[in-house]
């Protein structure tokens, strides 16, 4: 094989599929043949034309096209650039099934010399996202074939057990590591690290792994909102005690509802990840006093929010934890914790649909429709 096809995003609302030359990999980096991409809510803001990401960061830029997409990918090893080692330290092999990070860190900066999130770095490039097939060798997204992934990507070998379904998920369970935090935020503050209530603001593929790590985690009481009525039964079959269609409810409605659920204090920890600003505004409206607001959903700037900092934050004593992507040390941890759980928990069915290539302008279309959780490509 000399050519490789890939479905790419060649403009707001356009994709099709292009041929690219298969490359050899240079030193350091990783040739993946593609098993599974999935559509995040990034590439669905990509494709509607919202492409100004990282917003207020030394890496602030606007999408350019085209571009291949696909960060969330599971694949093959087919060639190594010399030697190259997995997050473990052990040699990269032809028909090794990995899962390559989203994101490729400098390894110079200040935030990759700490123990900082890899995505604060200040030189960072990612999947999808600001690595686009203008130039060789192309292929920076998993919605094709091959994939090039270059040196300094960690890559992450998938357990044995763990299907690709569910590896596909790895990256956006990784970026529930906002969980963890808002529970220690809670135990620092005098609160309880476990049998608290969480409401998840958003339960498409994003918010349900967050739903899910909260439950995992010792949730005693899960609420979750949506306006798509196939998602909150998803939700309620995973560990929501109680649902809320926002198409069906307004934000006072709402905020009565969860305030009398809660014994009148309002939630411990709310997860906001709709990716819509005004969301933020009714996360701090139900957290209770003393309690997490977790924001990790906007990954897109899509404009800003009125709050009082005095009466929404401040004299409520709340903590607001800002979440940028995933942590490069949270792959490992969430495939395993899938494989843990995935005889308990229903979790294949978080992969609603799949789509090959030629239609992933359908899949994008799907996967912002009812009925839809994660959707995921293949060649």
């Amino acid at each position: 094989m000399t050519q490789v096809r890939a479905a790419v995003v060649s403009a707001p609302g356009k994709v099709d599929v292009q041929r690219f030359p298969l490359p050899e990999p240079g030193p350091g980096a990783v040739l993946l043949k593609m098993r599974l991409s999935g559509i995040c809510g990034t590439d669905k803001h990509t494709f509607r034309g919202e492409n100004m990401q990282y917003a207020g960061t030394p890496h602030e830029r606007a999408i350019e096209y085209p571009l291949i997409c696909g960060h969330e990918n599971v694949g093959d090893v087919v060639a190594t650039g010399g030697e190259v080692r997995d997050s473990e330290g052990s040699v990269l092999k032809p028909g090794d099934r990995v899962v390559p990070g989203a994101n490729v860190p400098c390894g110079k900066c200040r935030f990759c010399l700490s123990d900082a999130p890899y995505y604060l770095c200040a030189d960072m490039e990612d999947y999808g996202n600001s690595l686009n097939c203008t130039e060789p060798p192309f292929l920076f997204g998993g919605w094709s074939e091959y994939m090039y992934v270059l040196p300094r990507t960690p890559v992450f070998r998938v357990p044995d057990n763990l299907p690709d379904r569910l590896a596909v998920l790895t990256e956006v369970v990784a970026v529930t590591h906002g969980v963890e935090s808002g529970l220690s935020v809670l135990g620092d503050w005098g609160g309880d690290r476990f049998g608290g209530s969480v409401v998840v603001l958003g339960v498409g593929p994003l918010g349900i792994c967050h739903l899910v790590k909260a439950r995992l985690l010792g949730a005693g009481l899960i609420i979750a909102t949506d306006q798509f009525s196939s998602r909150l039964e998803l939700a309620a079959e995973l560990g929501a005690a109680e649902t809320f269609s926002v198409g069906a409810t307004d934000v006072e409605e709402r905020a009565r509802k969860i305030t009398e659920l809660t014994g009148g204090y309002g939630a411990d920890m709310v997860l906001d990840c709709t990716g819509v600003p005004q969301s933020f505004v009714e996360a701090l409206r139900i957290v209770r006093p003393g309690g997490v607001v977790v924001e990790a959903g906007a990954f897109v700037d899509l404009g800003p929010v009125k709050i009082n900092p005095n009466s929404d934050i401040c004299t409520k004593n709340v903590a607001v934890i800002g979440i940028g992507g995933e942590r490069a040390t949270a792959y490992l941890p969430s495939m395993r914790l899938m494989e843990a759980n995935q005889d308990r928990l229903p979790l294949e069915k978080i992969v609603s649909h799949e789509f090959v290539f030629e239609d992933a302008e359908k899949a994008l279309v799907t996967a912002q429709q009812d009925g839809a959780m994660q959707v995921v490509m293949r060649p």
